[in-house]
């Protein structure tokens, strides 16, 4: 069991009036117990508005601004989670998958899996669907560079394939991709991650085995058992921290997840 101490502060300028939903808050989850938590607005802006999350866990909120913008948020999380080990494990028949899981299995608009099924079925021969999504990670941290600031907009997992370089959310992109070309649900998650080099939100993957999601950082920046989950969804698009309905300008932003007592 580990308790972290979790902070982000987010400064934005927004030159026009704009909706913005905000997705930062720590999802309280039988793994990951919130012990306290506060999320904060300053600025011209109307009342908060919380929405659930997708797949009804954790929330998101809404708020109108314009202007000078300063967000912060702050948790104390309770982690008890072990290590991932989904050696030998395999999916459950399509028949028996939960209706909403179903959109994990498809296409989507950074995670176009369709366009490497032949290379994950000429890749990876693992026994299990578990033992190839191993395949797939160890296969990532071989080929592709992590590299701080790359990620070109718009990127998608075939962009990253070719590149072979990206930071995490491309690294999560093309893991979902090769996992879903491979008939398993996958999901993307951002999380907070303790060790995550340079501090920022972190994007990793769940795959559903055997009835329940496992959690997968290809970029292995992060133990499995020290993430703190914020959002879950098909890609980027249904995890991004703020989605902006308009423009904005930041001014300054810092994420820290450290151990209880220990300053960033």
């Amino acid at each position: 069991m580990t308790t972290v101490e979790i902070s982000a502060n987010l400064h934005y300028q927004l030159p026009n009036p704009a909706d913005v939903l905000l997705a930062v808050e720590a999802i309280p989850m039988a793994d990951q117990r919130l012990l306290n938590d506060l999320l904060k607005v300053k600025g011209d802006c109307s009342p908060l508005k919380t929405i659930e999350g997708m797949d009804g866990l954790g929330r998101r909120t809404w708020l109108h601004a314009e202007g000078r913008i300063d967000i912060s948020y702050a948790a104390t999380v309770e982690i008890d989670r072990e290590a991932t080990n989904i050696a030998g494990l395999n999916t459950v028949p399509h028949l028996e998958l939960p209706p909403a899981y179903i959109q994990y299995l498809m296409p989507s608009r950074y995670c176009p899996s369709d366009r490497h099924e032949n290379f994950v079925t000429t890749r990876f021969d693992g026994a299990t669907k578990g033992d190839q999504i191993l395949q797939m990670a160890e296969w990532l941290f071989d080929n592709i560079s992590y590299a701080p600031g790359f990620s070109p907009i718009g990127a998608t997992a075939t962009d990253t394939f070719i590149s072979r370089r990206g930071v995490c959310r491309d690294f999560a992109h093309l893991l979902i991709a090769f996992a879903r070309a491979a008939d398993v649900p996958a999901r993307m998650v951002s999380a907070y991650g303790l060790g995550v080099d340079p501090p920022d939100f972190h994007a990793v993957v769940e795959v559903y085995l055997d009835g329940r999601w496992h959690l997968v950082d290809p970029t292995r920046l992060a133990p499995e058992e020290h993430l703190v989950r914020i959002a879950v969804g098909r890609d980027a698009t249904d995890i991004s921290f703020m989605t902006i309905f308009g423009t904005a300008n930041m001014i300054s932003q810092s994420v820290n997840v450290n151990l209880p007592g220990l300053q960033a």
